[in-house]
């Protein structure tokens, strides 16, 4: 008999210390408050529109439209690493090696 699917449960890691669990929520409340100032600054600086498609956007979709970091560092804010692209460039750009990897037949389990 084949036994049930169950999904794995998250792996609870228990925290130290309150100060270790208030520098978190810290520095995530400083992430999120840094995410829309880049992201305004992206859009006003390389326009509405998807850099790889050329896709253009306006109010209606907006929320389509997303900002990629270039480098793989979200903590590059600077103009130069940022490139905006539209959900499904940005998820091609995020999965393109993994596709290469596969096809040529690569294991990256070394």
């Amino acid at each position: 008999m084949s036994q049930s699917f169950r999904p794995r449960r998250p792996v609870k890691k228990k925290l130290k210390s309150s100060d270790e669990r208030d520098a978190i929520i810290r520095r995530l409340k400083a992430e999120q408050s840094r995410a829309p100032d880049y992201r305004q600054r992206s859009l006003e600086a390389h326009g509405w529109v998807c850099a790889k498609c050329g896709r253009d956007f306006d109010n209606d979709n907006l929320h389509l439209l997303t900002v990629h970091h270039k480098d793989g560092n979200h903590n590059n804010n600077v103009i130069d690493n940022l490139e905006n692209l539209c959900i499904y460039c940005h998820e091609d750009e995020h999965t393109r090696s993994l596709l290469g990897d596969y096809l040529s037949g690569s294991d990256d389990k070394d």
